[in-house]
């Protein structure tokens, strides 16, 4: 029997490629780009790097047949990190460039280093994206639930939450009033427990919880949905409304987080309409 298995399936060389335009993404601006460490230097680093090792540890494992002795759930596994790499390559693509290249005074080869950290950003983005597209379930197959569009969104949402909790970080933005801790109670508890169904789905834990994971997935998407309405309508009440806003205009990262809050509301509100979905079907 052979010790490697070389598949040629069109996920395979969109990982390769993925792989690659990673690996190329983080050498040529940690070597060339003249950057200096911490803040979003180091994101959009962790982003590359991040990516290129889950990719290299699925390359590796589906290659050399390893499935089998991994201990998490490899129809769920693989289109995991490729979502969450896809996040992340997308996110350091559009800060990379805001960051670095935009109104900054660089000499050619320094420019010419970053331009190209971009560029394979990008195609490392649209890489990641391919492979979400070849692995997520099709209607009416028989798939793990990280590649059904709840598992996709449950990505998204913990994603977009990390995001959140950075901009409302620094400097600390919901400390003035117990409206805002609420917000910020929302967030973390909505996290936690979409983190938590991930986790659970990657290694195969479903069947500790007491209830049903249907159950439990409608429950939760319920009070997520309810959670992030209130803290869609309470945050910019109380950022923006002058009643309880003093000081001067409100920064751009308070809107952003805005913006963000609503968009984690609709991703929870189709969450909780494809899990309905799924369990009405299913039942």
């Amino acid at each position: 029997m052979p010790l490697i298995v070389l598949p040629t399936s069109q996920r395979l060389w969109v990982r390769v490629a993925a792989l690659l335009f990673t690996c190329v993404a983080f050498s040529v601006a940690s070597h060339g780009g003249n950057l200096y460490h911490g803040g979003m230097s180091d994101w959009c680093i962790f982003c590359w790097a991040f990516s290129f090792a889950c990719t290299l540890l699925v390359l590796l494992v589906e290659v050399f047949g390893l499935q089998a002795r991994i201990p998490v759930s490899w129809t769920n596994f693989p289109i995991t990190v490729a979502c969450y790499a896809s996040l992340l390559c997308l996110s350091a693509s559009v800060i990379f460039p805001l960051f670095f290249l935009k109104d900054q005074r660089l000499n050619g080869e320094v420019r010419g280093h970053r331009i190209a950290a971009t560029v394979f950003s990008c195609l490392a983005a649209v890489a990641y994206m391919g492979e979400v597209s070849l692995t997520k379930a099709r209607p009416g197959e028989v798939a793990g639930y990280m590649a059904t569009a709840p598992g996709l969104l449950k990505v998204c949402q913990t994603f977009v939450a990390c995001i959140i909790f950075i901009l409302i970080s620094d400097p600390v933005s919901y400390d003035r009033h117990a409206a805002l801790k609420w917000c910020m109670a929302v967030y973390c508890i909505c996290f936690i427990l979409s983190m938590a169904v991930v986790v659970l789905c990657v290694g195969e834990c479903t069947g500790w919880l007491p209830i049903p994971f249907s159950k439990f997935l409608s429950a939760y998407g319920l009070l997520a949905v309810i959670m992030y309405l209130t803290a869609t309508i309470i945050w910019p009440v109380f950022q923006f409304d002058k009643q309880y806003h003093h000081g001067g205009q409100p920064s751009s990262k308070l809107i952003a987080v805005a913006v963000l809050t609503a968009l984690n509301f609709l991703l929870y509100l189709a969450d909780l309409a494809y899990t309905a979905r799924l369990v009405f079907v299913s039942a």
